[in-house]
């Protein structure tokens, strides 16, 4: 899927919401100014109209001609005015036909929902009304001004108003969106395309070896996202490039199966032969070599068996589990160390004679085997095997002496070619360990590795345990 055109990115998305926001805020900015733009207009009006009520106490017996009164009513915009001051004098000048008053404003019980409201209302109106207007004198509170007028020239100047103010929001508006939009979309827009781009083209080819992006060494989320995108692609071509080698191996290993499973049977054929040998030792050895072989035709059955269905298959029966460590240990007494040098290791049963467990005896075998053959290549004088039962639960302790796992085994003990402990090992044994012993319900955890040696827990269910 390619990515979206500019006009359906998260780009345009982003400019579009900024513009929308800013001229949301500018709507919740410009309510209650346009109520203040109209008080205002209102109280410069009674302020005028109480300069030219005072010119009334100036004039010869409080009277003032008409041409004088008219000057003054045009001057302040009104009809008539009334100055009623605290001692009760009335100062009044109106023209000679003073029209109907369609509506009273009294701004001293105004609030500011009211102040809102009207100022609305007010531009929302078509037509003229002649209003009066009642407040407190701005000049002086203590004197009460009445003023009528028309409300048109006050609509008219909201409207200006509003006009000025709109285009204001529109011009912060796209400055503002500009702003932000070139802000966010070289911080985040441009990087998160990289970053799709770059997850597209993985998808195209994860096998590629050229990184489709370098991570930048930005240090904020962008950053980390960038770095464990990074990584995480690294470690997905590796395990493609592992499973190519798996898969391959496993074509390898089916057809050497096939073949050495007709040279263990002629083997065990012959061993047959041995059983007839007038030679006590011989005749000593002859059973468990027959054994070790029929072992050896049954587990490349069963690696035959997982290639092809890719499950492990585990025939759980009861066996005596004290036995079976005691043949695991006379298996595993000669084996070499990593160094190629044969050493002798003493093995300690501590599993109590007759303890049964239900499991697969081979696959049981392979466990023990795999854990001490790695314990006698690791340079341990002594493996100790153990059980604990615990309620639903049974662990098989493995301890040896060895000097104890380095750290890199540790942080991939049981992962295949990447787990082993000594150079030149594959790390198979733990990995195919620890699957059998989930095959049988149970898991395979490391308990502790020290100088001083290494414990193993092979735990089972407790329908598994007996």
């Amino acid at each position: 899927m390619p990515l979206p055109p500019l006009a359906r990115s998260l780009s345009a998305k982003l400019l579009v919401l900024t513009v929308l926001f800013v001229m949301l805020a500018e709507v919740l900015i410009f309510t209650p100014s346009i109520a203040r733009f109209r008080l205002a207009f209102l109280q410069e009006r009674l302020a005028a109209a109480h300069i030219a009520a005072l010119s009334v106490d100036a004039a010869p017996d409080r009277m003032v001609t008409r041409r004088l009164e008219a000057t003054l009513l045009d001057h302040v915009g009104a009809h008539a005015i009334a100055l009623v001051q605290p001692n009760s004098c009335v100062n009044m000048l109106s023209s000679r036909m003073p029209p109907m008053v369609d509506a009273v404003m009294d701004l001293r019980e105004a609030t500011t929902a009211s102040l809102i409201t009207d100022a609305f209302a007010t531009m929302a109106r078509a037509g003229n009304r002649v209003v009066k207007v009642v407040d407190h004198s701005p000049k002086d509170p203590a004197v009460t001004v009445e003023v009528t007028m028309d409300e048109r020239p006050l609509a008219m100047a909201m409207h200006e108003f509003a006009g000025r103010i709109l285009a204001l929001s529109i011009a912060i508006s796209l400055i503002t969106a500009g702003l932000v939009f070139v802000t966010l979309n070289g911080m985040f827009v441009r990087p998160l395309r990289r970053l799709t781009a770059a997850m597209m083209a993985f998808r195209r080819d994860p096998e590629s070896a050229v990184p489709a992006f370098s991570a930048a060494g930005r240090r904020d989320e962008i950053g980390i996202a960038q770095r464990e995108l990074a990584e995480m692609q690294a470690a997905l071509r590796t395990a493609l490039r592992q499973r190519e080698r798996l898969a391959a191996l496993g074509t390898a290993v089916t057809k050497i199966n096939h073949d050495l499973r007709g040279i263990l049977a002629t083997a065990s054929l012959l061993s047959e032969h041995l059983a007839a040998s007038t030679d006590p030792e011989v005749r000593r050895v002859t059973p468990r070599l027959v054994g070790a072989i029929d072992r050896a035709v049954a587990l490349c059955g069963q690696t035959l068996s997982y290639t092809r269905d890719g499950v492990l298959p585990v025939a759980p029966a009861p066996l005596d589990l004290h036995a079976l460590v005691a043949e695991a240990a006379e298996e595993v007494a000669h084996s070499l160390r990593s160094d190629g040098v044969r050493v002798e290791t003493r093995w300690v049963n501590r599993v109590p004679e007759g303890f049964r467990v239900t499991a697969d005896r081979d696959q049981l075998a392979r466990v023990l085997t795999n854990l001490g053959r790695n314990a006698v290549q690791a340079g341990a004088g002594a493996v100790t095997v153990a059980v604990e039962p615990n309620g639903a639960r049974v662990a098989i302790l493995v301890t040896d002496t060895g000097p104890g796992l380095p750290p890199r085994a540790r942080e991939n003990l049981f992962q295949p070619f990447t787990g082993s402990a000594r150079a030149g090992g594959t790390g198979l044994g733990l990995s195919i360990a620890r699957e059998i012993a989930r095959a049988h319900g149970g898991d395979l955890t490391l308990v502790e590795s020290t100088a001083a040696g290494t414990t193993f827990a092979l735990d089972l269910p407790a329908n598994s345990a007996h």
